[in-house]
């Protein structure tokens, strides 16, 4: 056969070859089987070590938090133990091999205490090793700084009277101690977490061993009854009264009694002949009703009956030591500011009264039920969940003067004085207002009875619109470390009546944003409102 012949039929068989597509799918899956079983195998192993690095990020995540709690104190090697001790602790994955954990621990120099934690491991391959690779290497990373921020929160607390109804001053108790309990673990050095508790009502109760404390007012507490002032309201022969005379008043004419003596809210119907009282004409409330100036404070003084026949009356201002502890707002502007007090300067002081109502000298020591003292900027935890546990429903709704003493527990001034801020550091201050109702009363009767509030220029409730100016003023302090507002103010409305209160304007404008405005329909969402509070505070604490 010649060459021709050789090389015709040579390209007719070959181009029958490739026009043939018989047993095509056998051939070209002979052909990829390999590199796909490869792929497969590549697959199921890096799926492997994916799970292995995943696995020890999180353990290592979870060890850094860990050990930025015990930190402080301990040397490089024994941070180094302490964070492979909780490591080891946490990484469960047994195919892992070669493990190497490693600790760097930086002290807060201002900028925040660091630990930054390396981890790496080897995984063996099943597939991978044909192709020549028997092992895959991993490593993660994970860095937590804390301490660059402290937190200081004051928590301004509703202790009025409808807080005993739908379970409210117990669900408070437990949700103010949790709270307590979730920052004070995030406090790794004293001073790092402090918390203030100023429990309202009308008034506060700054405690009546405070009675010679240069910021106090004693203007009013010294003044006699306004409606006593002059001769209006009393009797034409006023000078024949004396020891053994009837009470010149009616509580339901007059709007007070007399009472037994300086202090006393035991009514009597004739002025004392006899004893330590003999002759004072000391007017008051009565016991049995709730008419006039017993609606909100005692009258402090007494008329000293002087003379045999004709009786002079004398005002004797009753002692600063029979003060039970309460005080009232501050004289207008300063109960919107926080300005420090100045002795002297009578408008800057905080005026002592004696809060009674429903027939309750509600600040007094051993009264049941008593407003309880505030609790200055503080870390002894013990203490300040013992103060929430004594916390009683007692008078009217203040929320400003609440408002306003939570922030004066976190300046540096009288008369909390709180402790100074470090400048290494940045605060968090944050001020938590909780309030069951909306406002009814403060110093200036024509505000609000205890019952409702009266409405004021633009109709807007006369006690809503101090509050609102007093929480622009909060609002607008800047902290000059940061350039951001100076505190962050969360408002709570606990809304359980039926039928319910209206949505508290002023609570959600005094929320730094709208997120931090919570309206609560129930008890038990107290708790959990607090609960995510105290969530959001404590990764301030942690920067990453």
């Amino acid at each position: 056969m010649n060459q021709a012949l050789i090389l015709a039929k040579a390209r007719s068989f070959t181009g029958k070859f490739r026009q043939s597509n018989a047993g095509n799918v056998a051939v070209i899956f002979a052909i990829a089987i390999l590199p796909i079983i490869g792929f497969i195998g590549a697959a199921v192993d890096y799926s492997r070590v994916n799970n292995a690095r995943t696995a020890m990020q999180t353990a290592l995540d979870s060890a850094a938090l860990m050990i930025s709690k015990d930190a402080a104190g301990l040397t490089a090697a024994q941070i180094t133990t302490k964070a492979q001790g909780y490591f080891n602790a946490l990484y469960v994955h047994p195919e892992a091999s070669g493990i190497s954990v490693s600790a760097l621990y930086t002290p807060n120099t201002g900028s925040g205490a660091t630990i930054v934690m390396t981890g790496s491991g080897t995984m063996p391959t099943t597939f991978l090793k044909v192709a020549g690779y028997p092992q895959i290497d991993f490593s993660v990373g994970s860095t937590t700084t804390w301490g660059s921020a402290k937190l200081r929160v004051a928590l301004a607390l509703d202790n009025t009277g409808s807080m005993a109804s739908d379970g409210k001053i117990g669900a408070l108790r437990t949700a103010a101690t949790n709270l307590i309990n979730q920052l004070s673990a995030t406090s790794t050095t004293d001073g790092d977490v402090m918390i203030s508790i100023v429990p309202f009502a009308k008034d506060v109760n700054m405690g009546s061993t405070n009675y010679n404390q240069n910021w106090i007012d004693w203007t009013d507490w010294e003044a006699e009854a306004p409606d006593l002032q002059g001769s209006s309201n009393k009797p034409s022969n006023w000078s024949s009264y004396g020891p053994g005379s009837n009470c010149p008043w009616s509580m339901r004419t007059d709007g007070f009694t007399c009472v037994s003596g300086p202090g006393s809210t035991t009514a009597v119907s004739k002025i004392p002949s006899s004893g330590t009282n003999k002759g004072m004409i000391c007017p008051g409330p009565d016991p049995t009703s709730s008419y006039g100036y017993a609606y909100h404070f005692l009258i402090n003084g007494c008329y000293d009956s002087m003379g045999t026949s004709s009786y002079t009356h004398t005002w004797r201002p009753n002692s600063h030591a029979l003060w039970s502890g309460c005080l009232t707002d501050r004289t207008q502007s300063y109960d919107t500011l926080n300005t420090a007090p100045v002795p002297g300067t009578t408008a800057t002081l905080f005026p002592a009264e004696q809060y009674y109502e429903n027939n309750e000298s509600y600040c007094t020591t051993g009264n049941s039920p008593q407003l309880q003292p505030i609790i200055p900027l503080s870390y002894d935890w013990v203490n300040l969940k013992s103060s929430i546990s004594t916390m009683q429903p007692t008078g009217g709704t203040n929320q400003p003067i609440g408002l306003a003493w939570g922030w004066q527990s976190l300046m540096q001034t009288a008369p909390f004085n709180a402790p100074a801020e470090n400048a290494n550091y940045t605060y968090n201050r944050v001020i938590i207002l909780l309030s069951d109702g909306l406002n009814t009363e403060d110093r200036w009767p024509s505000y609000g009875n205890g019952s409702t509030q009266n409405t004021c220029a633009g109709n807007v409730g006369c006690i809503d619109a101090r509050q609102k100016i007093l929480c622009d003023n909060i609002k607008a302090v800047i902290d000059p470390k940061t350039n951001k507002p100076g505190y962050t103010i969360y408002t709570i409305q606990v809304n359980t009546g039926s039928p319910a209160d209206p949505t508290s304007s002023v609570l959600q404008y005094c929320a730094s944003d709208a997120s931090k405005f919570t309206q609560v329909t129930s008890a038990n969402q107290i708790i959990s409102t607090f609960d995510s509070i105290g969530t959001s505070l404590s990764k301030l604490r942690v920067a990453r």
